[in-house]
């Protein structure tokens, strides 16, 4: 058992614990969350042994072996497998014993030293770190080559990969999926649930804390307080606790009005069954989860862009690539105003190659790429921090942008990103990774674009960060098209999904949780060997009777749906209009007062029969998912 007692530790003057409790039980699963620079990490040093406490009581078994993913970018010219199996120790000593067996011909020595390695499950330890690399995502060509001919974000990977691979009763991972695509935060995701050991694990990715852990630890106010359950349970808990500070009314509302919007301007747009209840559903709880996040430091909107009336950039029959090798090919993609697509696919696939290819970074193979007269491309690349000017301040940033901008009107900006006083005029060279991916963020923001193209804007964000930018695009009026790991941010602010696999771009039919059994698949079916079937002629002709007689049982219900979406348009239209008249303040005069209660009648009305209108339209939706699944 872990057991911290009245621990108080300093960075600098900086307190960052004081008087902090914790207790972890052996096999305990637990996510510490706070926010950049509340200690997180000086914990992890504390248990680690790198660092002593400045006062209180620290207890960890002697015996227990702690394995812990490296933050510095790792350096070595041995190749990919040998630098994971490094991870375990006690495997190279035990080799090592073999290889001195054998070079002096002792037998006994030889069977001794087989045996410990049977013993320790050795003789399926390269099995085991290729395993552990293909989750992570490399693919089975690159475990020869050395680890330094990776970029930083692979190398941070296989210091995953190395932690991973050892023995461990104790694992600490401080932001394991930063650094990792949608499709190795899943494989990790599995990896974990499964880890038989004690977890502490620091992560801002809120789905992902939901499917891992069992406890939350906050650091919050130089104080570690634990909550039963997972970070769903931990916002629930808290949100009702600061729903009852009276301090945070006002603010609270505000958040509330701004998702309330976004549920009344999106509800009816997904056209999938699936895609539409999810959306309703986290809609919903993200009402209920606002006050939970009343005491942000962050809070910005993207201003209104400018207006286009045509589409803002499209591809025709488009091959993209890099230096003449064909990545995608036949890419037809139309990004209209108010477009909002989420791009799915395995590792490697092409997604940033579409975004690349969309800015005009990349120039395009064949085809035909056209942009909008008005276009304005705001563009979150995952390098996008290392463009950032380290010897200039925030405020300097935005002056190069927009000279003619006041001081006064800069700072009020940056201070919704948290850059406030001093922050905002120091050179950037000191700012935290987190610091810097918010201040790139800032001046997307600034510039206003109409289309917003994001790959993975959520790397080195804190919880609270990422809550404030899925706020802000869920009010964002330009189109958006992105590729992330964070799921909660995809289904809050995307209406549609694109697959990009196989060399193509195709709609996805389905949710995130269709993708996931889709990547399942997609998996088994490359590492199965090919053994074609034929089918019979006569399963061909029951399959197209099979399937005329339900487009003929689905026809009435497609006709229903489409009458029910004529009707909520209206009542939509008939409830915001109803809706203005209320916020006329005239209205509230005393000779206006008959008025005034014809409005309210009017209101309850439209929303009722808006809800029923909901209900029916998900009933006949549920009725045609066989046909969609």
């Amino acid at each position: 058992m872990i057991s911290l007692t009245d621990i108080e530790m300093r960075r600098g003057t900086k307190v960052l614990l004081s008087e902090a409790e914790l207790t972890v039980h052996p096999g305990q699963h637990i996510g510490i969350i706070g926010a950049n620079g509340s200690g997180k990490s000086s914990l992890f040093k504390l248990l680690l042994g790198e660092v002593t406490p400045d006062s209180g009581n620290f207890a960890i078994p002697s015996q227990w072996c702690i394995a812990h993913m490296a933050q510095e970018l790792a350096t070595s010219e041995r190749n990919v497998l040998d630098f994971v199996l490094d991870g375990d120790p006690v495997l190279r000593n035990i080799e090592q014993m073999v290889e001195q067996a054998l070079a002096s011909g002792d037998d006994h020595k030889l069977a001794d030293a087989y045996e410990k390695m049977d013993g320790i499950n050795g003789f399926d330890a390269h099995y085991r770190a290729e395993q552990l690399l293909h989750g992570l995502g490399f693919h089975q060509s690159e475990v020869g080559r050395p680890v330094n001919s990776f970029s930083g974000g692979w190398r941070i990977r296989l210091n995953l990969a190395q932690s991973l691979m050892s023995p461990s009763d104790l694992l600490l991972l401080d932001e394991p999926t930063n650094h990792l695509d949608l499709d190795a935060t899943l494989w990790l995701e599995s990896w974990l649930k499964s880890y038989s050991g004690t977890l502490l694990i620091i992560s801002h990715d809120r789905d992902f804390l939901d499917n891992v852990v069992s406890r939350i630890v906050h650091i919050e106010h130089q104080k570690s307080i634990t909550y039963k359950g997972n970070y769903s349970a931990f916002e629930r808990v808290r949100s009702e606790r600061l729903a009852l500070q009276k301090a945070s009314y006002e603010k609270q509302q505000k958040r509330k009005k701004d998702v309330e919007a976004f549920v009344a301007r999106f509800r009816y747009k997904a056209s999938k069954a699936k895609q539409a209840q999810s959306r309703l559903k986290e809609l919903q709880r993200m009402e209920d989860i606002a006050p939970a996040h009343v005491d942000s430091p962050f809070y910005f909107n993207f201003s209104s862009p400018k207006e286009a009336y045509s589409a803002l950039v499209n591809l025709s029959m488009a091959t993209l690539g890099h230096q003449g090798k064909k990545v995608l090919s036949n890419v037809n993609l139309d990004l209209q105003p108010g477009t909002r697509i989420g791009l799915l696919g395995p590792n490697g696939a092409g997604k940033s190659t579409l975004i690349s290819s969309l800015t005009g970074d990349l120039a395009l193979i064949e085809g035909v790429r056209v942009y909008g007269d008005n276009v304005r491309i705001g563009y979150f690349a995952q390098h996008q921090l290392e463009v950032l000017d380290l010897q200039a301040s925030p405020l300097l940033h935005i002056q190069r942008i927009s000279p003619s901008a006041t001081d006064q009107a800069i700072r009020n900006f940056l201070g919704g990103f948290d850059f406030h006083n001093d922050k905002a005029l120091n050179p950037i060279k000191d700012f935290s990774g987190g610091e810097k991916a918010r201040l790139a963020l800032a001046l997307i923001v600034w510039q206003k674009p109409n289309l917003l193209l994001l790959d993975e804007p959520t790397n080195h964000l804190d919880i609270e960060m990422r809550h404030a930018l899925t706020m802000a695009l869920q009010n964002y009026e330009g189109a958006l098209l992105v590729i992330s790991h964070d799921r909660h941010l995809l289904r809050n602010t995307v209406d549609e999904f694109y697959l990009v696999a196989d060399g193509t771009l195709c709609e996805f039919e389905g949710d995130l949780k269709d993708y996931q059994v889709w990547l399942k698949n997609f998996v088994r079916d490359i590492n199965a060997e090919p053994s074609p079937v034929l089918e019979p002629a006569e399963d061909k002709k029951v399959a197209r009777q099979k399937a005329a007689q339900n487009r003929e049982r689905i026809a009435p219900i497609t006709k229903k749906i489409r009458q029910l979406e004529t009707l909520m348009t209206q009542l939509q239209s008939e409830l915001a209009q109803i809706e203005n008249q209320l916020a006329d303040e005239d209205i509230y005069k005393e000779e206006k007062k008959t008025e005034l209660n014809s409005c309210l009648s009017g209101q309850i009305e439209m929303k009722q029969r808006l809800s029923n209108c909901e209900e029916q339209w998900l009933e006949y939706q549920e009725e045609l998912e066989p046909e969609n699944s």
